[in-house]
């Protein structure tokens, strides 16, 4: 009991710290979130304003961006722990390392997922979304991003050695998040059309629970050999 209390009470501190250090860069909080309303907000602008034409265009254009949104934020994911020591002390100190990096991604998704879901009603009404579809797009967007940060933390523990790794991390999340993707904009698409989304949003789900179950693990080990 008293070891799963400790286990317990470290995720929690790793969690507090990481939100802490974040809210000091405020650009990593508002960056994503900037870029997001950006991408959504131009569209409407440069296309014409019927509202059918925005509708027929919104699923794709909610999910790509909400996706290189997330994107941001994942090189800061282990890259500012693992340069000044942090991570591998961590590593040492005797908690799981699974348990260590699940924290980190709760973290992140924190800071620069659940942001995105709060704020996608606002940039889906600029694409003339009905208020149904709004809610499924934030549910999907919910388990959506959810999946993207236990991907990116494996991407982010495979390359917490390479500099500039960005464009590497990109390249190895991307066609990972491909079915994420595919699933949550066929959600939106029936939901705008009156039709049912369960189906799109079930599978995001269960994305979700293998991501869940098997990332940390997965860049628990990354973790180990890049320290080594």
């Amino acid at each position: 009991m008293n070891a799963r209390t400790g286990i317990l009470g470290a995720g929690l501190l790793l969690i507090e710290r990481d939100l802490r250090l974040a809210f000091r860069r405020p650009s990593q909080v508002f960056n994503p979130l900037v870029f997001f309303l950006v991408v959504t907000t131009l569209f409407p602008l440069s296309l014409s304003p019927l509202p059918s034409q925005l509708r027929d265009i919104a699923p794709g254009v909610l999910w790509v961006a909400a996706l290189l949104s997330s994107l941001l934020a994942l090189e800061a994911l282990l890259k500012s722990d693992a340069e000044d020591g942090t991570l591998e002390q961590m590593v040492l100190s005797g908690q799981p390392v699974v348990v260590l990096v699940a924290a980190k991604t709760a973290a992140h998704w924190l800071v620069g997922g659940l942001p995105l879901v709060i704020i996608s009603p606002v940039a889906a009404m600029s694409l003339g979304v009905t208020p149904a579809a709004m809610w499924v797009t934030a549910e999907g967007l919910l388990m959506g991003t959810l999946t993207l940060s236990f991907l990116g933390s494996v991407g982010a523990a495979l390359t917490i050695g390479v500099r500039r790794s960005s464009v590497l991390l990109s390249l190895l999340v991307l066609p990972l998040a491909m079915p994420m993707l595919i699933f949550g904009a066929r959600a939106t698409d029936l939901a705008i059309a009156g039709e049912a989304a369960s189906g799109p949003l079930y599978l995001l789900g269960a994305l979700l629970v293998f991501t869940a179950t098997l990332a940390p693990f997965a860049a628990a080990a990354a973790v180990r050999i890049g320290i080594e």
